[in-house]
């Protein structure tokens, strides 16, 4: 076994150990250990914004793309905003404990059946240093421990954010080993930490196509994937066009490098004559590219590719199709979407009763912009991710998701017959 994948496995065996921990504290005392870990971050403040600085010198020096560095800059607001969302999630009810059902056999046997913790969680990362808060908060709150790996690109802000919530935990009398950041960013360590079974109990992978991939190519743990959120708006022939432009032009540009942003447009050729010239108008500064339908209404719209509309751009840039009827527009959307979230803008109830029934997808959305596809929208706090798969959860994963269940069975001497 080589150096690096030592270092990873002896880091699993502490965090393993401390799950038991973890799963045996109190709702108070969590919660009292998630506000202390919020009041160091904003103390920390200086210390974490300098470490941040270093990162964002290394990678602008690297020429990376605007977005990336969107995501990857921290500011004294948003470590407030991270130390606001652990505060929120000592706020929220506590899962662990919850009876889910309950029931008595004709034999006598009762049964419950319970939320408890999955355990210890790993969380796989890419450039957004918040997300080590985040994951902290929401698996230390479900009752587990947090394994996390975050990129090259956020290591020293990571390193930073990772000794402060320690910091906190210890402040607390909880061990810190209930977080535990693996501090070496090779391939290598990725794919050993994919491959800690027995440890992990639950991998959820926060990234890109390329992460997402390696995850399908080499985790031997159960995994939860949060996938590309290749996200359509279909404008329906009977949409009111003034609100179909206003959500169009939220669910894009609001924040177009997060998942929850629209990539696609969708558009019936009833509509399409009038629609699209507000389009064009209303997304000032996105790349349109479309189908030979779009382009002919518009000169503004350049070609698409056969790539483009399967395509996550976490851009300004955005694809456009049109199609004669809603099966096609529910064909389009089901053959490039990545099941993450999928819109409708209609007036016809019986156009959207059978897109959200027909569209396969985590979140369906009837005139409204995607981006309320999130774990605070939802009311469900500060989320892990937004599964895109249908085992064991699907769409934001908030605390109920961070557990399993078990059953408790009561007899009074049954033997089975």
């Amino acid at each position: 076994m080589t150096t690096v994948a030592t270092s990873v496995a002896d880091l699993a065996q502490k965090v393993k150990a401390a799950a038991p921990h973890v799963a045996a504290l109190s709702t108070g005392e969590k919660n009292q250990a998630l506000r202390l870990v919020a009041q160091e971050l904003v103390a920390a403040t200086e210390e974490i914004l300098l470490a941040n600085a270093e990162d964002i010198a290394r990678v602008e020096a690297e020429g990376v793309v605007a977005t990336v560095i969107d995501r990857l800059r921290l500011t004294p607001e948003k470590i407030a905003a991270m130390a606001q969302g652990l505060e929120q999630v000592a706020d929220l009810a506590d899962p662990v404990g919850e009876i889910t059902a309950q029931w008595t056999r004709p034999n006598g046997l009762s049964f419950t059946k319970i939320r408890v913790p999955l355990g210890v969680v790993g969380v796989i990362y890419e450039n957004r240093p918040n997300v080590t808060s985040d994951a902290f908060g929401l698996c230390f709150k479900a009752g587990n421990a947090a394994f996390l790996r975050g990129s090259s690109g956020a290591f020293a802000s990571n390193m930073a954010l990772a000794k402060v919530i320690r910091r906190g935990l210890q402040q607390a009398g909880i061990t810190p080993d209930a977080m535990v950041l693996v501090e070496e960013t090779s391939r290598e360590a990725a794919v050993t930490f994919m491959q800690q079974r027995g440890t992990i109990d639950c991998l959820i992978p926060r990234g890109g196509p390329s992460l997402i991939q390696s995850i399908l190519d080499h985790a031997t743990v159960p995994y939860v994937i949060d996938g590309d959120g290749n996200c359509h708006i279909y404008v329906d022939q009977d949409a009111d066009l003034a609100m179909a432009t206003k959500i169009l032009v939220n669910a894009k540009m609001q924040r177009p490098s997060v998942c929850n942003a629209a990539e696609s447009l969708v558009v019936h050729q009833k509509v399409a004559e009038q629609f699209l010239p507000l389009v064009v108008d209303a997304l000032n500064g996105v790349t349109l590219v479309g189908d030979a339908a779009a382009q002919r209404i518009s000169p503004s719209i350049g070609p698409a590719a056969e790539e483009d509309f399967g395509k996550e751009f976490l851009d300004l840039k955005i694809s456009i199709k049109i199609v004669d009827e809603l099966s096609a527009a529910i064909a389009h959307i089901n053959t490039y979407g990545t099941g993450h979230s999928e819109a409708i803008i209609t007036a016809d109830q019986t156009a959207a009763d059978r897109f959200t029934q027909e569209i396969d997808a985590a979140a369906v959305v009837v005139n409204a912009s995607t981006r309320f596809v999130d774990g605070e929208e939802f009311g469900f706090g500060a989320e892990i991710g937004i599964s895109t798969q249908k085992l064991h959860a699907r769409g934001p994963m908030g605390l109920p998701q961070l557990t399993t269940e078990k059953y408790i069975i009561h007899g009074t001497g049954q033997t089975r017959s």
